[in-house]
């Protein structure tokens, strides 16, 4: 029994215990076969990653009775029901009680195996939601703000919980839509300017002729129309964060007011020579390397070494493509929350194509998707991502497609059938099944010879 199931599978006949086993692992599951509901029982609780698949007529307690244990457990385990003696009305009974699935024996192998797979998918996001969840509520944490668990997004929750009490200014770098903007607001809302003013200037929205007095304000007749006081967005900000989305864009005459304020802390507003002290943390934000721009004299040297005391670089969602299916599924969840809808079951094959694309415009067009998704605007499912720079391949990679391709479609030509399409291919089954196992095509052991 693996340490950490995540199929319990319950059934009192131990041959077909031992075959619904096999075909299971052999589909790359981690497998618990156990005798009994009981058994069965002992296994799960609330937060662990597994589900049931259960036959329904057992000595003792029976899988409907399993079904409401389970559910007294945590009704969100997926529980698939299988039975031999099934027809219409117990299955309609199965799923009004709450069955995930019901399947009549003798189980079809792709389906037994696809039912399993979608039921497991959907209890890994029912976790992750949960976690998403606890961790909003949890106004303490960084991770409150940032969804998901890659390697990538783990390093950049490490790094705004180190700089988050820092006084230090910090320059994000990122590509359109990573969440720039709310890593600067994780970095104020976590750190000791939490009780101060979060004020956010987007530089490329505002027109270079009002910019300087947005930043800096202005006295009453400074230009013509200026008839009164105005308190800048750096004096406004004072005793909190100033963070300046899209700084590449600021016009060169703003830069280098701005490079006196990170010097030397104060400003003077437009039509006056009264220094005024301005408490602030400045987080600035850019697509662009600053560096490169400041070569080609596109923007101030002296004003990157000043912005540049600790870069942070936000990974794209092509980096850390782990995260996409439960983002997807967080954004969905919000957007049926505000539109007061029902949130539709993701099936895998659906959140693997998402993995697949691109997404250039990273978390804001995913969660775009997610939107469209729910009001059903989208198309039936993703495009299929296919690799854009073939030429970018290395040889071994061309292969091992093409070799998929081809043993995919021999595959399909046989119906799945192992023997067949073993011999056609002129392969031994085991190298067959290790090869299928490789390239993810998700059905070995679920098709007899």
């Amino acid at each position: 029994m693996s340490a950490e199931p995540k199929i319990v599978l319950v059934d009192d006949d131990q041959e077909v215990l031992a075959a619904y086993r096999q075909t299971l692992e052999l589909a790359d599951f981690d497998v618990a076969a156990v005798g009994s509901a009981k058994a069965g029982l002992d296994i799960l609780s609330h937060d662990r990653p597994a589900i049931v698949v259960s036959d329904v007529r057992m000595p003792g307690l029976d899988g409907f009775g399993l079904l409401d244990a389970v559910r007294a457990i945590d009704p969100e385990i997926p529980v698939v029901l299988v039975t031999g003696h099934g027809d219409v009305p117990m299955a309609i009974k199965a799923v009004r009680a709450g069955a995930w699935d019901f399947i009549e024996k003798p189980a079809d192998p792709v389906r037994f195996v696809e039912t399993v797979r979608r039921a497991f998918a959907h209890r890994s996001l029912i976790l992750e939601n949960r976690a998403l969840r606890a961790g909003a509520a949890d106004q303490d944490s960084i991770a409150s703000r940032l969804v998901g668990r890659s390697a990538a997004i783990e390093r950049l929750k490490r790094i705004l919980r180190t700089l988050a009490d820092a006084e230090a200014d910090v320059l994000l770098l990122g590509e359109t839509g990573t969440g720039k903007e709310v890593a600067a607001r994780a970095l104020h809302d976590f750190g000791r300017r939490r009780k101060g003013r979060f004020v956010a200037v987007n530089c490329g929205a505002v027109p270079e002729t009002m910019l300087e007095s947005e930043l800096f304000g202005h006295e009453p007749g400074a230009f013509t129309g200026a008839r009164e006081r105005r308190i800048g967005k750096i004096e406004h900000a004072s005793g909190g964060t100033l963070f300046l989305d899209e700084i590449e864009s600021m016009p060169m005459t703003a830069q280098i007011r701005l490079l006196r304020v990170l010097q030397e802390r104060t400003i003077e507003r437009l039509g006056s020579n009264k220094e005024i002290p301005v408490d602030i943390r400045v987080i600035a934000a850019t697509k662009a390397d600053l560096t490169e721009l400041a070569g080609k004299g596109a923007f101030r040297e002296d004003l990157v070494y000043r912005l540049n005391v600790v870069t942070v670089r936000l990974p794209p969602l092509r980096e850390r493509r782990e995260d996409v299916p439960v983002l997807f599924s967080h954004f969905l969840h919000l957007a049926a929350a505000r539109q007061a809808r029902a949130a539709p079951s993701l099936e895998p094959s659906f959140l693997e194509r998402l993995q697949q694309q691109e997404w250039p415009g990273n978390v804001r067009e995913l969660r775009n998707a997610a939107e469209r998704h729910l009001l059903g605007l989208d198309e039936d499912e993703p495009p299929q991502a296919e690799p854009s720079i073939r030429g970018a391949l290395t040889l071994e990679q061309q292969m091992e497609i093409a070799e998929r391709r081809v043993i995919e479609e021999t595959l399909v030509r046989f119906g799945w059938r192992i023997g067949a399409t073993a011999e056609a291919l002129g392969i031994t089954r085991k190298t067959l099944y290790l090869k299928m196992k490789k390239y993810d095509l998700g059905r070995a052991g679920e098709i007899g010879a």
